[in-house]
């Protein structure tokens, strides 16, 4: 199993070396080959050292957006049958989460995925939703049988709608 969580830890290592966490036995090749796979290459190439920057105690010299790629490139090094995501892109604007979510389609693929999201885009294309509510499954389908026969679900998804259009109006007028 691999687990991707929302505050990722990183080791007070190299890039690299968090990374290679994922399969102590990878080579270096196979370690850049996934960075390039779930979008982190290029990023990691601009840090002042690429592979060989530090990470920081806890990553603390990379952004929050940096880390949870980087912990997804782990999780794809892993290759594990099942994989968990809580949170995954909690800290990623709009922008880094099309990439994420790029990596993250790769990571899973013929794999069985576990997404825990309160972002609404994260989930809307799963085979399967569950809404939870004080611990309380309220709703249970796809996106559009969920729109349909959950009220909680469909309007957390307007609120998610009206916000996204809302910035969408605010970045036009700047």
């Amino acid at each position: 199993m691999a687990y991707v969580a929302q505050d990722n830890y990183l080791f007070n290592e190299t890039v690299m070396e968090n990374i290679r966490h994922g399969n102590p036995a990878a080579t270096d090749e196979q370690v850049m080959a996934v960075t390039k796979e779930s979008g982190c290459y290029d990023f990691i190439m601009q840090l002042d050292k690429g592979f060989d920057t530090l990470a920081g105690g806890a990553g603390s010299h990379l952004s929050g957006g940096e880390r949870q790629r980087i912990a997804i490139a782990r999780a794809m090094l892993k290759d594990a049958p099942i994989v968990i995501l809580d949170e995954a892109t909690a800290y990623t604007d709009s922008e880094n989460e099309a990439i994420l979510q790029a990596s993250i389609a790769k990571l899973v693929a013929g794999k069985t995925l576990i997404v825990i999201a309160h972002r609404l885009s994260t989930v809307k294309d799963s085979d399967r939703i569950f809404v939870v509510n004080g611990g309380r499954i309220q709703g249970e389908g796809t996106h559009e049988e969920l729109l349909q026969t959950c009220p909680l679900y469909r309007s957390m998804w307007e609120a998610h709608v009206s916000a996204r259009d809302t910035a969408k109006e605010e970045a036009a007028h700047v």
